[in-house]
């Protein structure tokens, strides 16, 4: 099978997705510009944190390219229609639709599980990840100026949301 061939899966993650999430999410965390984590999550913890329903796997020809998830950004019941994603792809598959086809697949089903306002925290330098988020109707709503310390380094993100134009 050629790479014009091959086709894009999406579907729910399972526990077996673990082992490659984990990279991934490893090869984004030493980026510098993906994540505020500096190292990834035992399972237990991080699938604790994520909604369970809005979690997918991106495969690529057979190989785990890609992943999303929702975390709930409060318990507090006025909040429990927002949420803020995480999303990574491989790089050695990005530019082939691996991250649009997951992003879409999330907005469905968060749309399926009453969640009205999508957000995402993104460093300024992660071009790619804010052409994404921007190509499925996020809005950058704020600047936050020296929001973090990774390394001893200061770093902005923006923050960026959607709105659900179905509630």
């Amino acid at each position: 099978m050629n790479a014009a061939d091959k086709k894009i899966e999406i579907r729910h993650m399972i526990l077996n997705d673990w082992e490659g999430v984990n990279r991934i999410y490893d090869n984004g965390i030493k980026t510098g510009n993906a994540t505020f984590e500096t190292a990834v999550p035992d399972w237990i913890n991080w699938d604790k944190n994520h909604i369970k329903k809005c979690r997918f796997v991106a495969i690529y020809g057979d190989v785990l390219s890609g992943w999303c998830a929702l975390s709930p950004i409060s318990t507090r019941p006025a909040y429990s229609g927002v949420a803020e994603i995480s999303i990574y792809v491989d790089s050695n598959y990005r530019g082939k639709g691996i991250g649009s086809a997951l992003m879409g697949a999330l907005i469905n089903e968060s749309e399926q599980c009453n969640i009205w306002t999508l957000q995402s925290t993104i460093f300024p330098e992660n071009q790619a990840s804010l052409m994404l988020h921007k190509k499925h109707g996020f809005r950058t709503v704020g600047t936050r100026e020296k929001i973090s310390k990774i390394n001893n380094v200061w770093h902005d993100t923006l923050l960026l949301e959607r709105r659900s134009n179905i509630f």
